[in-house]
């Protein structure tokens, strides 16, 4: 499944620095700012960036780098990178899920006949936490889906701490999560995506 080509929005945006003085060099031609989908030759800062933000507070990661190249392999379409100058912040990665609600095969299964997003991870790099980059990136992250034709919802399952968080990015609480991991356990949280009738009525899905 893509799409990609056929959406502006999709396209890579740039932030420019503000332009120079005529006698002072540009010291770099990186945009200061870009948010595009990942690729899988990203895998592994995503991991870093994964692993550091989650282990420490929930003793294991969502997705293991294996399972970050096999939907960055399957669905790039459905990730979406916050870069910095080329280095990667921040980032989200999601597949296509076909069930009102999750289920343990959501975490690793992409279902390209599917209609839900399900959100696996979203995470900042530590030096760029506490700055408001996880709320704006997951703002960009709902737009774009909202350009995908074939979406009617996105879903994720979190901790208990983190649903405040994820409320005032517009998700609701659908209640407890099915899906356990060792000891832990989830809530699940649903956001409806309203995308373009137009696009809905004429795509087929």
């Amino acid at each position: 499944m893509s799409v990609i080509s056929a959406l502006p929005f999709l396209k890579p945006i740039h932030l420019r620095p503000l332009r120079s003085s005529p006698g002072r060099q540009r010291r770099h031609t990186l945009p200061a700012s870009e948010f595009r989908c990942l690729t899988p030759e990203d895998a592994i800062s995503v991991f870093e960036i994964e692993r550091e933000a989650f282990i420490s507070v929930s003793g294991d990661c969502p997705l293991h780098l294996d399972e970050i190249r096999h939907f960055l392999n399957l669905c790039p379409e459905l990730s979406l990178g916050w870069f910095e100058e080329g280095r990667l912040v921040a980032f989200i990665i999601g597949s296509l899920w076909d069930q009102e609600k999750l289920s343990q095969e959501a975490l690793t299964l992409h279902r390209p006949g599917g209609t839900t997003v399900h959100i696996h991870a979203l995470a900042v790099h530590r030096t760029f936490r506490q700055q408001g980059k996880g709320s704006i990136l997951m703002w960009r992250y709902l737009q774009y889906l909202r350009g995908l034709p074939c979406v009617r919802r996105a879903v994720l399952m979190c901790e208990d701490f983190l649903v405040p968080f994820y409320r005032k990015c517009g998700f609701k609480v659908q209640g407890p999560c099915a899906v356990t991991v060792g000891s832990l356990v989830f809530v699940e949280m649903q956001y409806p995506v309203c995308g373009h009738a137009f696009m809905r009525r004429n795509s087929g899905c």
